[in-house]
């Protein structure tokens, strides 16, 4: 077997991740022809509450708006006491962006405490079934960190091993691959199998 080399698995790793954001800067009428299916968990928990209403808007500028195109999924986990999908469906038309949003303005952040892990798991067993023709794509919307070490305890905190993280005012971003692991040996054994 050959070994690879590190350099080229954190290229691979880097571009597996971030292949989605490439097309959101092109806007809507970019060219992207792979479907995304994205999977947004969102804090449900009372810390969240005064960083709702700037993460929500974000969410629908960036994502609802600039990412997501015709025939991509999107799954929305609410992490409160303990995590909730309010959300899942195929974006067919403006129709399908306004049911988003308005979910998303309806969201409920009363929760003592936000559950990302169960959260995480159903997304990351979720993306782990995404076939070759689409793009996993996982967010995690939360008030702080330290809320997200709270609740990942065991095996769950390796879902967070590959990330990046936006921070904001009151609240940040992480883009999460909870199953890219697989993934990268795969793209690397081709690569290198060339």
């Amino acid at each position: 077997m050959q070994h690879i080399k590190p350099r080229k698995s954190i290229i691979l790793i880097i571009f597996i991740m971030f292949f989605p954001l490439l097309y959101a800067q092109e806007g809507r009428a970019g060219s992207r022809s792979t479907p995304l299916d994205v999977y947004l968990i969102i804090d449900g928990s009372a810390a969240f509450q005064q960083s709702k209403e700037d993460a929500i808007g974000w969410i629908n500028n960036q994502l609802v708006n600039r990412i997501l195109s015709e025939g991509d999924t999107i799954t929305i986990w609410n992490a409160g006491d303990s995590a909730n999908i309010i959300h899942s469906g195929t974006i067919s038309s403006a129709a399908d962006r306004r049911e988003i949003s308005d979910k998303l303005q309806a969201l409920n952040t009363g929760g003592r405490r936000a559950d990302f892990s169960s959260a995480l798991q159903s997304a990351a067993t979720r993306a782990a079934q995404t076939g070759q023709s689409r793009i996993p794509y996982t967010m995690l919307v939360t008030a702080s960190a330290e809320g997200l070490e709270q609740t990942l305890t065991g095996s769950a905190q390796n879902l967070l091993r590959w990330s990046r993280s936006e921070k904001y005012e009151k609240w940040q971003v992480l883009v999460v691959a909870p199953d890219i692991a697989a993934r990268v040996r795969e793209a690397a054994a081709s690569y290198m199998g060339r």
